[in-house]
């Protein structure tokens, strides 16, 4: 059976359409709990969420699947992506639940799962989950008397807010820091404002305020702007932009210039690097990361490796090859010596430790590199985007972009995880070329009427 169900990402799609139901929901609630059901004691689920409405539903759903099947859950309320995966270990759950579309507007919303170890489950694993269901008459539940129970888990943010600090650098002082952190009004609403005013920093919040529609709503990583205007307007040393569920970040300098992902690595590598905490001899990126990041890295003596888009790719090369720094360009920071997932505020503090060290403005300190000129659009099309790619004329275009790019750049197509788009990207040193490049390729798409 092909995957249906899960995407690069777990499950995502519309509140309340297939396959973001309540009766799907509560059905992965009851698969998971009869995969990982390893008999002989009480099994336990932790299930955090973000703010959106939807969440309310999904989490019932999801409860009420894994209680019917013996698993008592721990509710743990809104929580960022990587406090799910920190406190399915930390409180040796047999699984972990994250209900968020991420960067996603409110409309949306998904399922993120994680096994004992904290980290995201594997293809095979989220496999035997979809095929049980889709059989789900086949799923054995519970007796009476052993039916699971639920419960909050009153102090779950603050078991998530001492962990982000223990893994700073040692003694890390933000005293005279004076920080605008943007929480998209996501999961990281409270726990941010706290992490950063804990340690010393003078704190201007934005997007704290969720009311259930309002998640990444002209704000957070995705939507900078907001975060610009008021690093410069306060006067602000350094800005932070979360996403909704807070398993990426963007950083805003002194001047209101964004720093990206890439640029994060690079300035977060050299400084691991310097001193002798750099596993792997480099980082694992994406081939969505600028051209610019890989050359500098390689100036340093530094490995990039390149995987395919998803930081869940980007995790199983890091694991399987020996790497503790990875992430994306969209800032996916991914720190394995703490966290079992991208964690947008683990990898601030540890931007905010190199800039302090640094003793230079964060206009400076995060400009590692000239990034090479890159463009991305986004393509709606008309019918189904693999197909679309298979086609000779598609595939022509391509090559012909691909050649008159040459050694000097790159071209990339390829068809979204999450939402149905072919994203068409090139770069190279020459911005009017690149530009031309992605509007050929953009003609041969059979594109949807607007």
């Amino acid at each position: 059976m092909s995957r249906s169900l899960f995407g690069t990402d777990g499950v995502r799609g519309r509140a309340n359409s297939e396959p973001m139901t309540a009766e799907i929901a509560m059905r992965i609630g009851m698969a998971a709990g009869e995969v990982f059901n390893r008999g002989g004691y009480r099994h336990r689920v932790v299930i955090g969420k973000d703010t959106r409405l939807s969440g309310y539903m999904i989490e019932q759903a999801l409860t009420a699947g894994f209680l019917s099947v013996g698993v008592d859950v721990l509710l743990l309320g809104p929580l960022p992506t990587p406090a799910v995966g920190f406190l399915t270990r930390s409180m040796r759950a047999d699984v972990g639940v994250m209900i968020s579309a991420s960067h996603n507007p409110y409309e949306d919303n998904g399922i993120k799962l994680f096994g004992p170890d904290g980290f995201k489950l594997s293809d095979a694993v989220e496999m035997q989950i979809e095929d049980l269901v889709e059989e789900s008459a086949s799923i054995r539940l519970a007796a009476p008397a052993a039916i699971g129970r639920a419960k909050r888990l009153d102090d779950a943010e603050g078991r998530y807010i001492e962990a982000v600090k223990a893994s700073a650098a040692r003694g890390l002082d933000l005293t005279g820091l004076r920080i605008v952190v943007d929480c998209a009004n996501g999961a990281a609403y409270k726990a941010a404002p706290t992490v950063l005013w804990e340690l010393g920093a003078e704190v201007i919040p934005l997007a704290v305020s969720p009311d259930g529609f309002n998640i990444n709503g002209n704000c957070g990583s995705t939507h900078p702007a907001l975060l610009q205007e008021h690093v410069v307007t306060h006067n602000a040393n350094i800005g932070i932009a979360l996403d909704g569920d807070a398993d990426r970040v963007v950083l805003v300098d002194e001047l209101g210039q964004l720093i990206d992902g890439d640029q994060l690595m690079a300035t977060i590598a050299s400084q691991w690097a310097t001193d002798g905490r750099l596993a792997g001899g480099g980082l694992v990126a994406t081939v969505m990361s600028n051209l610019g990041l890989e050359r500098y890295l390689g100036a340093q003596k530094l490995a990039l490796v390149r995987t395919k888009v998803g930081d869940r790719n980007v995790l199983e090369r890091m694991r399987a090859e020996g790497y503790n720094l990875g992430g994306e360009q969209s800032g996916h920071i991914i720190m394995t010596d703490h966290a079992t997932t991208g964690d947008g505020l683990m990898a601030a503090l540890q931007a905010l430790a190199a800039l302090l060290k640094a003793d230079r403005p964060a206009s400076q300190t995060f400009r590692a590199f000239q990034p090479v000129p890159q463009l991305l659009k986004n393509v709606r099309i008309r019918g189904d985007a693999k197909a679309t790619l298979a086609e000779t004329s598609v595939r022509q275009a391509i090559a012909a972009a691909e050649a008159r790019l040459g050694a000097g750049g790159r071209v990339l197509v390829r068809k979204s995880g999450t939402e149905p788009l072919i994203r068409v990207m090139a770069e190279g040193d020459d911005s009017e070329l690149v530009r031309s490049v992605v509007e050929q390729i953009i003609e041969a798409l059979p594109r949807a009427a607007a």
